[in-house]
């Protein structure tokens, strides 16, 4: 059976989340089933394991549609995507597609760093429900990361082909010595983007209410929205970081009181998992994605409220509490590696060879009367 991997959705320079994700499955895969990349560009080489490739298209390009008529001369027996929208017209291939999350239905502002075409594209992509089932009705059979975006996709009737789970997971990013003792430094993490549904303001103004802790914001960051969010907490001490290297997060996590999250929206939540695996403790803001990630060993706060953020922060300060919150995000981690997740889409890939490529779909049946 020959396996290949759609990986040219893998950033160049550093990784996002569908990049991590991309590269930390295909390496996981690789060993237990010999698999072949697809990149469209050679620098995106530097973060992908060292296995055998073949250059196509950008994803981006207008010509994405019909790439199945150029990846089939691979001859492989299955193809799977870390997206959704990877073209299958022309394909001779079993297909698996990916969909991380339904946020830009609910927040349809794209991010800033795609073209602007790209982004007018995305927006109205977004408008409707009809071109997501389009495309993954195209495909043998769907993965998500994660039970809420799986009970998402159900709920909104986004395609009639089998739905698997294949979460996601995070890489060791520091050494710790465990069991770990609590940081002399009162610092709060936040690793992400400044996107409006990521709500950082919650977390900015709780800062303003806990002068003796430090907040670092370690995404990159435009000077509208750290003009924005300074005058919202001027007196709290937050500092932006405009990103850091791999090493430095890992650094700042392990010595971190604690990583902070006030997202209202998430496919999944890679920084909890990165810091759990560190044993440091997690307080974020109560979602059905963060309960899911977080478990029993995240503290939970109402996104919209500072005080109630601040509130799970000074319980960390009590006698044992950030000790037994460590102890537990570091147990919770073990639900999530790479090793784990290769061995779900392994499955995946073993059922849906079973069928033939682009089997057709299902009639939808009537709805029964019930008068």
């Amino acid at each position: 059976m020959k396996i290949v991997v759609d990986c040219r959705y893998t950033r160049i320079g550093r990784h996002d989340g569908i990049s991590r994700f991309t590269a930390g499955i295909v390496e996981a895969l690789a060993e237990r089933h010999p698999v072949t990349m697809l990149i469209s560009d050679h620098r995106q080489l530097e973060l992908l394991p060292q296995l055998p490739w073949q250059l196509v298209g950008a994803p981006t390009s207008i010509l994405e549609p019909f790439v199945g008529f150029r990846v089939r001369r691979l001859k492989p027996d299955v193809v799977f995507s870390p997206m959704q929208t990877m073209g299958s017209w022309g394909r001779t291939y079993r297909l698996i597609l990916t969909l991380h999350d339904l946020i830009y239905y609910e927040h349809r502002t794209p991010p800033r760093d795609l073209p602007a075409p790209i982004r007018l594209l995305w927006r109205l992509y977004h408008l409707a429900w009809w071109p997501q089932r389009l495309l993954l009705n195209r495909a043998d059979a769907v993965v998500t990361v994660s039970e809420t975006t799986a009970g998402l996709i159900s709920e909104h009737e986004l395609t009639r082909r089998e739905v698997s789970v294949v979460p996601n997971a995070a890489d060791a990013l520091a050494p710790v010595t465990l069991p770990r003792t609590r940081p002399t430094r009162k610092r709060l993490v936040y690793m992400g983007s400044y996107m409006p549904y990521k709500n950082v303001e919650t977390l900015v103004r709780a800062a303003a209410l806990m002068p003796d802790y430090e907040l670092h914001l370690l995404g990159k960051v435009g000077d509208a929205d750290r003009r924005r969010l300074h005058a919202l907490g001027p007196q709290g001490y937050v500092v932006f970081h405009n990103g850091v290297s791999d090493a430095d997060y890992g650094s700042m996590l392990a010595n971190a009181t604690a990583l902070v999250h006030a997202s209202k929206a998430e496919g999944f939540g890679i920084p909890l998992v990165e810091a759990m695996r560190l044993g440091t403790p997690v307080v974020v803001s109560d979602t059905p994605i963060f309960r899911e990630i977080g478990g029993e060993a995240a503290r939970y706060f109402d996104a919209d409220s500072p005080e109630a953020l601040v509130a799970r922060i000074r319980e960390l300060e009590e006698p044992g509490q950030w000790e037994a919150a460590s102890e537990a995000g570091l147990a919770e981690s073990e639900r999530f590696t790479w090793a784990a997740s290769a061995d779900r889409l392994l499955e995946v890939i073993g059922r849906t060879m079973t069928m033939p490529p682009g089997m057709p779909l299902p009639k939808r049946r009537p709805a029964k009367r019930t008068d």
